[in-house]
């Protein structure tokens, strides 16, 4: 027979219990959040920096292009080219290989990545001399960065231009 102590112990451990379990599963949930790779959708095999100050550092260190994709997550025409972006397989090879990559749903600060005004979506190249290249453009004469789901063979021509801009200018 239990005493009433004895049953109290046994309450206070069950609830001890309790408590620790659900500490470690939202440890185990925070973790994850943390380590969220900055893709925000757009290549999950891509590795991601988190800002453009980090971006423009990491193009000292490798002498690599920094692309810069400027959109919103709530944008329908954004979402689009996300989706076109991550299914060309030639695209993400080459953001993955030969690129510093970024995607940000704020402005920078940067006048110089909105070279004809902030609208989303729009993708810039940035050269190792810290150069915004701005003569690679999209098809659209409005905006001259954008890009849209069908532009996408544009887009790969444009990402080999700055591959090749690199190489010869340096």
């Amino acid at each position: 027979m239990l005493t009433r102590s004895g049953a109290m112990f046994r309450w206070v451990l069950l609830a001890l219990f309790i408590s620790l379990c659900a500490n470690a599963e939202a440890q185990k949930k925070k973790g994850k959040t943390q380590t969220a790779p900055q893709s925000r959708g757009w290549g999950k095999n891509i590795k991601w920096v988190k800002s453009y100050e980090e971006g423009l550092s990491e193009i000292a260190k490798s002498q690599k292009p920094l692309m810069v994709i400027h959109h919103l997550d709530n944008c329908p025409h954004s979402k689009a080219l996300k989706e076109a972006f991550v299914a060309d397989k030639s695209i993400q090879k080459m953001a993955k290989e030969d690129f510093i990559m970024l995607n940000v749903v704020e402005e920078t600060g940067d006048k110089n990545l909105a070279p004809d005004g902030y609208y989303v979506p729009r993708i810039l190249f940035v050269d190792p001399a810290l150069t915004v290249r701005a003569d690679i453009v999209g098809q659209h004469t409005d905006r001259l960065y954008t890009y849209s789901p069908d532009d996408m063979e544009h887009l790969a021509a444009n990402m080999k231009k700055a591959k090749l801009l690199l190489h010869s200018e340096l």
